[in-house]
């Protein structure tokens, strides 16, 4: 099943954000899980927060993988959201 992760960052939190960057990204290339991911970004382009979509076989796994994420450790985010999603096209 496909789980859309949307995540955004407390605010002011660009600094945290940055310092776990290389753990966060070795973490979405190492657990198979990860269908599509990338930054929400703010009218200036700015990194205000992640959409990460999972494919895994149920909620509780999303929960453990959203769980285990380095910039969830780090504290970056402000709310977490876990939608069971539907792939129409792509």
């Amino acid at each position: 099943m496909f789980v859309a992760l949307i995540a955004h960052d407390k605010p002011g939190a660009l600094t945290i954000r940055q310092e776990n960057r290389p753990a966060h990204l070795e973490y979405l290339k190492s657990t198979d899980l990860v269908a599509q991911a990338g930054p929400l970004l703010d009218a200036e382009g700015g990194m205000i927060g992640s959409l990460i979509v999972l494919d895994v076989p149920d909620m509780p796994a999303a929960q453990n993988w959203a769980s285990n994420d380095p910039y969830a450790k780090a504290g970056l985010f402000q709310s977490v959201t876990l939608t069971q999603w539907n792939r129409v096209i792509g």
